[in-house]
């Protein structure tokens, strides 16, 4: 089990994807940023959190749940991108 989340790729790019959607929500129009631009930021720092939160866990079984919540923040970023394409 992995402890030292910095060097998972899987987190690096999840923290890379956290940035840029923080940088994207900036250009939505007003009335969308404390609605769907807060939920979407909010979502995709959650999966590089939940990531490095599992890292931190002392048995598998654990370290997966924090794993599978972060796919679930992942499918919830996907949903919110797709709504805020619309």
């Amino acid at each position: 089990m992995p402890t030292d989340f910095k060097k998972l790729r899987v987190y690096v790019l999840a923290s890379e994807l956290s940035d840029e959607i923080k940088s994207i929500t900036l250009t939505f129009p007003k009335d969308e940023r404390y609605e769907l631009a807060s939920q979407l930021s909010r979502a995709a720092t959650s999966i590089p959190t939940n990531i490095s939160e599992g890292c931190g866990r002392k048995t598998f079984p654990d370290f997966c749940n924090f794993i599978d919540i972060a796919i679930g923040s992942s499918k919830e970023v996907e949903s919110l991108l797709l709504n805020a394409k619309k």
